[in-house]
């Protein structure tokens, strides 16, 4: 495979951390800072964080591309075939943890890797999605969003959408509390068999919708009345977050033993979270409804989901 493929990719991930930047810059009233980072073994990124700002409380926009000769345990374990190859990962995640609990947290990252052996045929595949993680959640607002994840897959066929959905629903799911992470989105993963350039064309499509779907639910919610009762609940909900990042996330995992720079990986980390020990809500509460109707797979698009919204 031509690297004219990989600085292809590496332009239009640029080009979207600065898109993502100046939106959400500007939806905050504030602005991100940026440090500059290099990884000793090959490559480095730039991560721009927020903080404190009009909406978010906490959040990052980061770009990274990172080579070696060979690839970390976390990726050959699966896939054995990548041993013994030298490989590029270039890529753009972003979190955002809003301070108003009515506010969802939302999280997305788009990847390429391509890992490549003298005499061999470059393996390579595209990667990404984003999922949202509300804590007061509503129900037009997750239908929003799911259908704005939808029009961005149906191009590429009608079959796209639910296969990446249901991805996501499975992918990020906490097993140890037998609960979605929120309300899923898309995921993807080892995309190659549709081609380089169409497989490209999905990666763009799925980024380039980000903000279409989110910042609508932001610009609705923002300025809801919350309290310490809401406050106590998002925070409590954040540990569920951080568990999963650092229980079962493959993409953390791979920062780390890749030999990314920390501080980066865990920017998704939110800045407060807390837990307390057995603690169920109050029957038929605001914060029982969000485990009852919303931390399982459901088919949000479906006519089951449209007349009989939670």
């Amino acid at each position: 495979m031509a690297y004219a493929n990989l600085d292809d990719v590496k332009t239009y991930l640029l080009d979207l951390q600065e898109r993502l930047c100046a939106a959400l810059a500007d939806e905050d009233g504030s602005h991100f800072r940026e440090d500059a980072w290099t990884r000793e073994e090959g490559g480095g990124g730039r991560s721009r964080v927020i903080e404190h700002g009009g909406v978010f409380e906490k959040g990052g926009v980061n770009f990274s591309h990172v080579f070696g000769e060979r690839l970390p345990p976390s990726a050959t374990a699966a896939r054995p075939e990548l041993a013994g190859r030298s490989f590029h990962a270039v890529g753009v995640s972003w979190v955002l943890h809003p301070e108003n609990p009515h506010v969802p947290t939302s999280h997305g990252n788009v990847r390429f890797l391509i890992a490549e052996k003298p005499g061999e045929t470059p393996v390579w595949w595209f990667g990404g999605g984003y999922d949202l993680t509300p804590y007061y959640p509503v129900h037009g607002d997750v239908l929003h969003w799911h259908r704005v994840a939808r029009e961005a897959c149906a191009p590429f066929g009608e079959e796209v959408y639910p296969r990446y959905k249901a991805w996501c629903d499975d992918y990020f799911f906490l097993k140890h509390r037998d609960e979605t992470r929120g309300v899923g989105g898309l995921f993807f993963d080892d995309l190659n068999d549709w081609g380089f350039e169409c497989s490209f064309a999905f990666q763009r499509a799925v980024a380039d919708s980000f903000l279409a779907a989110y910042l609508p639910i932001v610009r609705r919610r923002r300025d809801t009345p919350w309290g310490q009762r809401e406050r106590d609940f998002q925070l409590y909900r954040r540990g569920r977050y951080v568990e999963f990042n650092l229980v079962w996330d493959r993409g953390t995992l791979f920062g780390l033993q890749s030999g990314g720079r920390t501080e980066s990986i865990l920017m998704s980390m939110p800045p407060l979270a807390r837990w307390q020990y057995d603690w169920t809500p109050e029957p038929d509460s605001p914060e029982a409804v969000l485990t009852r109707d919303y931390l399982h797979p459901r088919d949000w698009l479906g006519e089951q989901a449209r007349e009989n919204p939670a």
